[in-house]
Order: C-alpha cells, then structure tokens, then sequence
C-alpha cells in the first residue's frame, strides 16, 4: 500500500464531530419519539441493511490494481444494467459478520456486518481504545424507488476518537482491523501513514442513534436508520478512560467485550470511569504497583483471591 499524506489538525475534535458519532442511549428530549420494540426493530433494521448490501457494490477493482494517486476509500454504487457484472457487497468475500450484543436490552443482539477491505498491519484496538482514523458517515434511504445512502458527516484529517464514545457498531467494527505499521513527518508539515486497515460497517439503527440522531449534524438524520461508515485506522493507543493507572480493557471484569456493564462497587460509575473500582475509599492508582519496565502488579494483600483494587475490605 502506498503512503498517505495528511495534515493533522491542530484541534482534534470539532463540535459536529464529537455530536456525530456519541453513542446512542434511550434519553429523553424535548422531541422524545417513543421507542419501538428494540427485538423487532432489529428484525426491520436487519432486512434494510441487507437490502443494501444486495443491491450495492464497492470500488473492489480499484483497490485489486490501485491508479495513480488513489486515496485508499471505500465508495459504494448500485448494481444496475450497465454493471450487472459487479459482486454484490453481500457476496463478496472481503465482506463478514459477527453478532453483537445490544446495549439496552442485553436479550437483543444484532448480526453486525462489516467490510475488511485491508485489514492492516500495525497494533489492533480493544474496544475501549483511543484511535485516529478518517472517516465518512452515512445513512441508508430505503424508500419506494430509492435504494442509496446519504453522507451526514466525514473528516477530512485523521481525527482522534475515544471507541467508549462513539456508536456502538462503529466501535464493534473498528476493533476487528488494525491500525498503520507506523508514520513519517514530512517537511511540508504533512504526515505519511504506511500499512493501515481500511473498511467499513453497516449497522442496524439500534448499533447506531436509533431514536435519538445527533442534534448538531449538518444533515438531519431520520430516527431509525441504519448507518453505514467507512473508515481508515491510522493509529491506536490504550485506553485508560478514569486515569487510575488500569488499562480499561482490564477493567471487563466479566470478560464480555462491553465496557459498560462491569461495576464493581455498585455506584453506577463503571469500572473504566471510576477512579475507586470497589469503594473503599483508597483511588483504584494506589492499590496497584505500576513496574518499572510498565508492567503492572495487582496486589491481593488479604489472599483471599480478590485483588485489592476490586476487594473493598483487603
């Protein structure tokens, strides 16, 4: 793959930014569209979605042969006469799923489809990691006589985000890729990327803003839609969310991937956003032992199998 140059933006977040891409929740507004059944909007959302992929392809031939001056994005078009010849998306062998949980109503889960263009050859993201990435936003319109999608929001630098605050089905897609192999400084003040994952993913609402669609967009977002984002990893680094010294992928205690549902001393703060995971007063940063060489030591002073920083008594 060849170098891609950017200018990196001196802020890495603009207002639009940072409202496009929160995730979603069930909050109320002044505009509070009551709520569907998540079970059932999953079964409508998930038809839509494969519509989509049915009646769509991707650019797979420039990225087979790249011209000169490609610029490693994913653009999608629809399967007409004049290209009856093209491999639907859902047939295409770059194309995979997985299942994923939903976050409001855990008996729900979601079959999660995603496009693995270049999987990439540098470092690859937990879920609560922090990334730099560009990427470009879009919502399915699935109408009589209307089978697209229509751009919402894009970068046009690598921006850096938090993967805990950004739409769940980005997040559960961008950790099955892996980030650049690394990047040069240019004398023009532009930065060379080498090696990087390159794909997209196509998302029920639920995955996405479901009834509640960023305020701050540019383009008003339908409640319900499904979404779909391309994207190019540059760069990641470990999450360590509530600063407390534990990286906050450790802090799954349940081990299910999800960083919201581990709350050790039940104060509705979640252990990655809480500086004193088991309440005892004593910060989570002083009941643990960072080494020299970065490696971290958990004490479990009382022996009872419980490390101090989640032992409320130890």
């Amino acid at each position: 793959m060849k170098n891609l140059k950017f200018l990196l933006p001196i802020v890495a977040l603009t207002l639009l930014l940072g409202t496009a891409c929160d995730n979603d929740d069930d909050s109320s507004q002044d505009n509070f569209i009551p709520a569907r059944d998540r079970a059932e909007e999953n079964i409508d959302s998930t038809l839509e979605v494969e519509r989509y992929l049915t009646t769509h392809f991707y650019n797979y031939e420039e990225f087979e042969n790249p011209p000169a001056g490609f610029d490693f994005k994913i653009r999608f078009d629809t399967i007409n006469d004049a290209n009856a010849d093209k491999i639907p998306l859902i047939q295409h062998p770059n194309i995979y799923s997985k299942m994923v949980q939903d976050r409001v109503n855990e008996d729900v889960s979601y079959k999660l489809y995603y496009l693995k263009v270049i999987e990439g050859s540098g470092d690859q993201p937990s879920f609560p990691d922090i990334v730099r990435i560009n990427y470009e936003g879009t919502y399915v319109v699935d109408e009589e006589g209307i089978n697209g999608n229509k751009l919402f929001d894009s970068s046009v630098t690598p921006i850096q985000f938090d993967l805990t605050s950004i739409v769940n089905g980005l997040q559960d897609a961008l950790i099955e890729f892996k980030a650049a192999t690394g990047f040069i400084s240019n004398d023009d003040g532009t930065v060379s990327y080498e090696g990087f994952g390159v794909g997209a993913v196509f998302m029920q609402s639920g995955l996405g803003y479901y009834v509640n669609p960023p305020p701050g967009s540019a383009v008003a977002i339908p409640v319900y839609s499904q979404l779909i984002f391309t994207f190019q990893l540059f760069e990641t680094e470990i999450g360590d969310q509530d600063g407390d010294g534990v990286p906050s992928v450790l802090e799954d205690v349940n081990g299910n991937g999800l960083e919201e549902d581990d709350d050790t001393d039940s104060d509705n703060r979640s252990n990655y956003v809480d500086p004193d995971d088991d309440g005892d007063g004593r910060p989570t940063e002083d009941e643990i032992e960072i080494n020299e060489d970065g490696t971290i030591t958990f004490p479990d002073t009382d022996g009872d199998g419980v490390v101090d920083y989640l032992d409320s008594d130890s």
